[in-house]
C-alpha cells in the first residue's frame, strides 16, 4: 500500500520525469565553429576575394558631383541624394526599394545627355572610371560614385534573424551574413550549412560545415549576388516541434494513474 507521503511526491517525480524528457542533448561538440587544435602558427591563407561585375538586369545607383552643383543636379536620379552613410548601411528588408539606372540585356544603361554606357562585366569601379569620361563633355571635374543595388544574399532556417540583405559595398562572407542574421541558433547544424548559388544559369548546391576551419579555403568563403544560405535545424529542433504531441499521451497517462491513486487512498 502506497503511503500518503508517497503520494504526495510522486506529481514531483513525474513532473520530473516530463522535464527530462522535454529538454533536447545537443553535443557542444556540434556547436563551436572553427575547431582545431591551436598552435603558435594558427594561421590560414584566405581565399582570393571575389570580384562581382555589373550583369544585365542589375540597378546601378550613380551618384554625380563637379564644381557645378546646378549641372550636376541634371544627372543625379532622386535615389541619388540619399546620404552616403544610408546607402552603405546593409539593410534586412523582404522587398527593398530599389531606384537607379537598369542594365539592359546588353550591358548597357542610359544617362542624361550621355546616352548608353557599356558597363556589363566591368567591375563598379571600372564601370565608374568609364562613366566619368564620358561626363567630362559636360561637367567640369565630374566625380562619380556607383552602387549596385542588386547585391543581395538571403539567410535562412535556423537562424536568429532569417532575412534579405542588401550588401551595398558589394563584399560579404558567410560568416558576415551569418552574423547579420543573428548567428545559428543552437538547433541549428553548423557541420551542414547549404549554400545555393546561380553559375552561368544553373544553381548549385553545396554543402560547407563551419565546425572545421576548411570554411577559409573556400571559394564560398565570399558570398555572390543572390546567394542564398539555409541553416538546416537538427534532431533537437525537429524533436521540440513535435514534443507537444509527444507528452500528450505521457501526460494523460500520468494524470489517469494519479486520479486512481488519490481516489484508493
Amino acid at each position: 500500500m502506497l503511503s500518503f507521503t508517497y503520494a504526495k511526491k510522486l506529481p514531483v517525480l513525474i513532473g520530473l520525469v516530463l522535464i527530462s524528457l522535454a529538454s533536447g542533448c545537443v553535443s557542444s561538440k556540434k556547436l563551436v565553429y572553427f575547431q582545431g587544435q591551436p598552435t603558435t602558427a594558427d594561421s590560414i591563407k584566405l581565399t582570393d576575394r571575389f570580384m562581382p561585375t555589373v550583369q544585365p538586369g542589375d540597378i546601378l545607383t550613380v551618384r554625380v558631383s563637379s564644381l557645378s552643383p546646378e549641372a550636376t543636379a541634371f544627372f543625379n536620379p532622386p535615389s541619388a541624394t540619399m546620404p552616403l552613410d544610408r546607402m552603405m548601411t546593409p539593410t534586412m528588408t523582404s522587398l527593398p526599394e530599389i531606384t537607379g539606372y537598369l542594365v539592359d540585356q546588353n550591358g548597357t544603361l542610359e544617362l542624361p545627355l550621355i546616352g548608353k554606357v557599356k558597363v556589363g562585366g566591368l567591375s563598379t569601379a571600372q564601370a565608374t572610371d568609364r562613366i566619368r569620361e564620358e561626363l567630362k563633355t559636360y561637367l567640369k571635374e565630374p566625380t562619380v560614385n556607383i552602387r549596385n543595388q542588386n547585391f543581395r544574399v538571403s539567410v535562412m532556417g535556423e537562424v536568429a534573424r532569417p532575412s534579405l540583405f542588401t550588401i551595398p559595398n558589394e563584399k560579404i562572407t558567410m560568416l558576415e551574413a551569418l552574423s547579420l542574421a543573428g548567428d545559428i541558433t543552437i538547433y541549428g547544424r553548423r557541420d551542414n550549412v547549404l549554400l545555393i548559388r546561380e553559375v552561368n544559369g544553373q544553381r548549385t548546391f553545396t554543402r560547407l560545415d563551419l565546425t572545421g576551419r576548411d570554411l577559409f579555403r573556400s571559394p564560398y568563403y565570399y558570398l555572390h549576388p543572390n546567394d542564398v544560405i539555409y541553416v538546416e535545424p537538427g534532431r533537437a529542433r525537429v524533436a521540440t516541434a513535435d514534443r507537444t504531441y509527444q507528452l500528450l499521451p505521457i501526460a494523460l497517462s500520468a494524470l489517469s494513474f494519479l486520479a486512481i491513486i488519490f481516489s484508493r487512498y
